[in-house]
């Protein structure tokens, strides 16, 4: 897969070169390099070279017509990019904005929905996060787990139908990593559909569904956790998790 990307919600056979992800899973690709290009070209903040992205059926970046595939206008493919949500590993806060408006700004401005609805619903996802009542809150005046956080609930925010998450807790202090990952499996066991880039094995053991072993851009190995960690059939997925 040289950012050559087929990717589909539903449930089929999986090979190599086209994962799969059935909704409600939960996806970390937990090593090797080429990840966050793999992310990158699923929401088409980088444009693969060949292949399709499916989310619920639809095209991401296209539309068929007459079997062949046409690049979406601007706005429609703005509609179908705003289902897949994106976790950072520096969590891209607005700096100059409040908690609650770094929440609320994607409903109110993308989506369209009342602010006071907007608002309501912020509440419910700082509550679901364990931030309760930090609405008013600036991101310099939390710690790097609680903007991660703040970050996860921002991406919630736009109902998504699937969630990327790029080393949501590389850039957290040992410390704070703990809250990020019971954050994130709270919403694995709520049902949310994620494709997680980590390093954490421990944490893909516990909330994946499927691992994926990604080296130098090619998907090596993939399966049920307990076939990729436990018993991996191949040398270099064997070499990475020994170190």
């Amino acid at each position: 897969m040289h950012k050559g990307v087929s990717c589909t919600t539903s449930s089929s056979s999986l090979s190599p070169s086209s994962p799969v992800w059935r909704s409600g899973s939960s996806s970390p690709l937990s090593a090797g390099s080429g990840k966050s290009t793999f992310l990158r070209c699923i929401n088409l903040l980088e444009q693969p070279d060949g292949g399709r992205i499916l989310v619920k059926g639809e095209d991401v970046g296209y539309t068929v017509k007459r079997d062949r595939l046409h690049q979406l206008p601007p706005r429609e493919l703005a509609r179908r990019r705003a289902r897949i949500g994106m976790v950072f590993q520096q969590f891209n806060l607005f700096t100059h904005m409040t908690v609650l408006e770094n929440i609320t700004e994607g409903p109110v401005g993308v989506l369209g929905h009342k602010r006071s609805a907007a608002n309501r619903r912020a509440a419910e996802l700082l509550d679901l996060v364990g931030l309760a009542g930090r609405e008013k809150a600036y991101p310099e005046q939390l710690s790097g787990g609680q903007q991660q956080r703040v970050a996860i609930a921002r991406a919630l925010a736009m109902d998504p139908a699937l969630v990327l998450f790029d080393e949501p807790t590389s850039a957290l202090d040992p410390e704070l990593v703990g809250e990020v990952l019971s954050t994130m499996r709270t919403l694995a066991d709520g049902g949310l559909t994620m494709v997680v880039v980590t390093h954490e094995i421990s944490f893909a053991r516990e909330a994946a569904d499927r691992v994926i072993f990604i080296d130098g851009g090619v998907i090596v190995e993939q399966g049920p956790p307990e076939d990729v960690l436990d018993h991996p059939q191949h040398a270099r997925t064997r070499e990475f998790l020994a170190r």
